[in-house]
């Protein structure tokens, strides 16, 4: 059998976030706030993890990103034509206002 091992972690707020945070839990139907606070943090960083996984999947994903935007690749011809095109079309259209 596995021992379950609980551990701490210590916040201060404000006496009117723990009431906000109290009457909350109640109306959720928590059997107490730490219950609430573990069940809300739990659920948000569940969250984050998540959307961040979806953008970037892998570790190697994740080098691949910072790599391209740590040491960018020179522009070539394209990109230097498609750069003028944009910078022309935001001037036309500066004008127009």
């Amino acid at each position: 059998m596995s021992t379950i091992i609980n551990d701490r972690i210590d916040v201060r707020i404000s006496k009117e976030h723990k009431e906000l945070i109290k009457y909350a839990s109640v109306l959720k139907g928590f059997k107490n706030v730490t219950e609430f606070v573990v069940y809300c943090i739990n659920t948000e960083a569940n969250k984050i993890i998540k959307e961040n996984e979806t953008v970037l999947k892998t570790y190697e994903d994740k080098k691949i990103f910072m790599d391209a935007i740590l040491n960018p690749p020179k522009a070539n011809d394209k990109l230097k034509r498609a750069q003028m095109n944009h910078f022309k079309f935001v001037e036309q259209n500066e004008s127009k206002d």
